[in-house]
């Protein structure tokens, strides 16, 4: 039988996974106003999954000494991340260069992925405090972070093909605004 408390647990890291994962969700929407095959699409998903299990993992091996100190600079790093993609994608579609500057392959996945998981290495650290579950907090974030992803991947594909040649300047300007925010606030 499962105790109130685990179902507690559950229910508060599910939340805070979906919380976490939502920035992977709206960078997503952005993201998929460039032209992604599916198959591109479903590796994006992965990685990020991958990484939203690993910094909170990182963060909860760190744990109490430096969550005052990362938690600000990880979301400094992330929106400062995110404005240099939005900024290069948005200079990309004004181009008339018909390929996109910024693409989720390679360095750039890599730019991608820790732009939207470097939050939850700071959560990571909070959580190491506590003492949650490691393996069902990475796992949550990191399986919810993915789906959500995937979400913002898909519907912002579909939302290219009805904005056409401008997808990629909105998509850019989805990225810094949300990167703006991620610094402002």
């Amino acid at each position: 039988m499962i105790s109130s408390a685990l179902i507690g647990e559950l229910a508060t890291l599910s939340l805070m996974a979906f919380a976490l994962g939502m920035d992977a969700f709206s960078v997503g929407l952005g993201m998929g106003m460039i032209p992604l095959r599916l198959r591109q699409i479903a590796k994006i998903g992965a990685v990020i999954g991958l990484f939203h299990m690993g910094m909170p993992l990182g963060g909860m091996m760190i744990g109490r000494l430096l969550s005052v100190h990362f938690g600000t600079i990880a979301t400094m790093i992330g929106g400062g991340l995110l404005l240099m993609l939005g900024l290069q994608m948005a200079a990309s579609s004004l181009s008339s260069n018909d390929k996109p500057f910024v693409t989720p392959i390679g360095i750039g996945l890599l730019l991608f992925s820790v732009s939207v998981s470097l939050d939850s290495f700071s959560v990571g650290l909070s959580l190491g405090i506590y003492g949650a579950r490691v393996v069902v907090t990475i796992l949550l974030f990191g399986l919810i972070s993915m789906f959500l992803t995937w979400a913002g991947l898909m519907m912002g594909r579909k939302f290219r093909n009805w904005v056409g040649s401008y997808s990629e300047l909105l998509g850019g300007c989805i990225l810094f605004g949300f990167g703006l925010k991620l610094l402002i606030i």
